[in-house]
């Protein structure tokens, strides 16, 4: 169980930063357009990059094992890297999301659009097949509950960010609400990086 929450804490975690996918989701959302496809493709994608990194990382590390000492080492740098960035946007930018003037775009172009965002956004590969695939080399035992935990994670995010942004409608048109929830994700990168170099 420990194992399958740090997979879901994790994968939580590296999805929850700001980016264009996330603003492409709460968008549809917001317009209560192509909800459930947008999230479900998300999801899906992320799936099959978190499945192809956990499966695919033992491997590599069995015939290399000084891998996964730079791997542990270079995600706790990576994640370091990335809070400082979420803290860096809670304190010097302001996100405004406002979707009212967007035109009503078709099924199609919906899907294109969202595959788009997913499958050549570099950071999607670093978050799900490096970074997870390394830190997953140390649940070996358990591989399969982290992994599981970070795909559970994705599917409740995005359909929660998807089907959930009618709700929160007037508090992410508040600048604020955005830093908040930049300083979170700092924070939370920052635990996650100490877990890895003191482990």
């Amino acid at each position: 169980m420990s194992s399958f929450l740090a997979g879901f804490s994790l994968g939580l975690s590296l999805i929850l930063a700001i980016g264009a996918q996330n603003a492409f989701v709460l968008k549809h959302g917001l317009k209560k357009q192509h909800v459930f496809l947008v999230s479900f493709i998300c999801a899906l994608s992320d799936a099959l990059l978190i499945t192809l990194g956990v499966s695919g990382f033992g491997l590599i590390i069995e015939a290399y094992p000084s891998i996964e000492m730079l791997a542990r080492y270079g995600g706790a740098v990576f994640l370091t890297i990335y809070g400082i960035k979420s803290f860096n946007s809670a304190i010097r930018h302001s996100h405004v999301l406002d979707p009212s003037n967007d035109v009503p775009a078709t099924i199609s172009k919906t899907v294109l659009t969202c595959l788009a965002f997913t499958w050549l956004n570099p950071h999607v590969y670093l978050d799900t097949v490096v970074l997870l695939g390394s830190i997953s080399t140390q649940y070996e035992a358990t591989k399969l509950q982290f992994g599981g935990g970070a795909v559970v994670a994705s599917f409740i995010f995005f359909f929660s960010l998807g089907y959930g942004a009618r709700v929160l409608r007037p508090i992410f048109h508040k600048p604020i609400s955005w830093k908040i929830l930049d300083f979170l994700i700092g924070l939370i990168m920052f635990l996650i990086a100490a877990s890895l170099v003191f482990a």
